[in-house]
């Protein structure tokens, strides 16, 4: 099993040694951007994937507090990047503002992409509201909490989201708050599925 020297102090891991791939500074030079116009939290598959689960992906998933992100949208069409789903500022915020997203990749390519969208469901204002500090390598990203991942991955219920919970709470296991993984399941009704993470 992969195993990763982590730390835990109320709501921040610290993550000692960890290796810094291209899919990380990519997604580390958009939000220390982003995080000037708006609170965030980065949700998903993404989180497996930075804990060490090894698989592709093509979009990191980010919820952020409601609000004009017009001067972040101009700031980083000057740093060589684009929106890849919209024309122009004005097309971004109307996706936005209608609950759809805005995929954000390096200039004239796809993917990787940033996936922003506003918080709108409960959920996505729960791990807005939870987000918990990641401190890695003098930087930081904020991320929604592992019990609500775990839980959520398995409400969506695909084999790759199962294995990203599987992966996570295996990462994890020592180290959750059993009690919160119970609720957010119990939240999704998803507690009598608990039992595939240690299948």
């Amino acid at each position: 099993m992969f195993v990763l020297d982590i730390e835990i102090k109320k709501n921040e891991i610290i993550l000692n040694e960890k290796e810094i791939n291209n899919l990380d500074k990519f997604v580390i030079s958009l939000i220390k951007i982003l995080e000037k116009y708006t609170s965030y939290v980065i949700v998903s598959g993404y989180l497996a994937i930075f804990f060490g689960r090894t698989r592709a992906t093509e979009d990191v998933d980010v919820i952020v507090k409601k609000c004009d992100l017009t001067k972040f949208i101009k700031e980083i069409e000057k740093r060589q990047y684009w929106v890849v789903n919209a024309t122009d500022v004005k097309g971004s915020m109307c996706l936005l503002e209608k609950n759809l997203s805005i995929r954000i990749a390096r200039k004239n390519k796809f993917v990787p992409n940033l996936e922003i969208k506003f918080a709108k469901t409960e959920i996505d204002k729960i791990a807005l509201k939870n987000r918990i500090k990641v401190i890695f390598d003098k930087n930081s990203l904020y991320f929604s909490p592992i019990e609500l991942q775990i839980a959520y991955k398995i409400f969506l219920g695909s084999d790759k989201d199962k294995e990203d919970a599987r992966h996570l709470y295996n990462i994890f296991s020592e180290k959750i708050d059993k009690k919160k993984l119970e609720n957010f399941s119990k939240m999704l009704k998803v507690d009598k599925k608990l039992s595939l993470l240690w299948r």
